[in-house]
């Protein structure tokens, strides 16, 4: 099979070069924010989680503290850890690939994988996605580190809204239930309830605290709202391949009973 005729391969390089562009954006704001350069790429590379390092130079650019900076950041990358026990069961790596795929853990090599139902795609997808954001991520976060002083205000070029367009972007099509959606508005209004009255960072952890009360709370369906969002198989692919994997099927020898009537 070639490889790019898989569809994880496809969506998973489609997804990192829609993902890794973002990272000029990451780039402008951190160097504009007080952040030089090799800081601006440590925080890419070891801590590559997109959201938990916009929560940290936005709070440092808000005049927050070091430990609100990195309690905001901490709190985003928390979801990165459920993921790796959800991949952890899934794909079960072994060896080095353990400790590398916890680094590529994030949202969109997470569902990229997720949204496959044959097991090699699922392995495709997870590091196609991941080691391409990765690798884009970085080599954009650069560029932008590089261009930052060049570009004058980044606000003026909308770079410190498209991140958030972007998160919102993969966040909202994944909502398929009530609940859910309701968790995310509320915790949305929360937030911007908060922002007057509050240090920078603190907003963040005010939406973590309701979405828990919320969810601690919840009467609701148990997998309501965590359906994937793609389906890259047609249904009869998915049962056929699904018939094939079956132990103790094989198929009889001579024509097929139905044929020639």
């Amino acid at each position: 099979m070639k490889l790019l005729a898989s569809p994880a391969v496809r969506v998973g390089i489609s997804i990192s070069i829609a993902t890794g562009l973002y990272g000029v954006s990451f780039g402008a704001l951190a160097v504009t924010s007080g952040l030089n350069f090799w800081q601006t790429m440590a925080l890419s590379l070891l801590l590559f989680s997109g959201g938990s390092q916009f929560a940290f130079i936005g709070v440092v650019a808000g005049g927050g503290s070091g430990i609100a900076a990195m309690s905001a950041a901490t709190l985003l990358g928390m979801r990165n850890g459920i993921y790796g026990m959800q991949l952890n069961a899934l794909l079960r790596p072994t060896g080095w690939r353990k400790y590398v795929g916890a680094q590529l853990t994030i949202d969109e090599s997470t569902a990229t994988s997720t949204g496959q139902t044959d097991p090699d795609e699922q392995r495709r997808g997870f590091w196609t996605a991941g080691a391409g954001v990765y690798v884009l991520w970085n080599l954009f976060t650069a560029v932008g580190a590089l261009a930052g002083s060049g570009l004058g205000d980044p606000k003026q070029w909308g770079l410190d809204g498209a991140a958030v367009a972007a998160f919102l972007a993969l966040l909202w099509p994944r909502l398929k239930g009530r609940e859910p959606i309701a968790i995310a508005v509320v915790c949305a209004v929360a937030t911007v309830a908060a922002v007057p009255f509050v240090p920078a960072g603190i907003p963040i952890l005010v939406a973590a605290l309701v979405a828990a009360l919320m969810g601690w709370f919840s009467h609701g369906r148990r997998d309501e709202g965590l359906e994937p969002d793609i389906e890259p198989y047609g249904a009869h692919q998915c049962q056929d391949a699904t018939e094939a994997r079956r132990p103790g099927r094989q198929r009889t020898e001579g024509p097929d009973p139905g044929e020639g009537v």
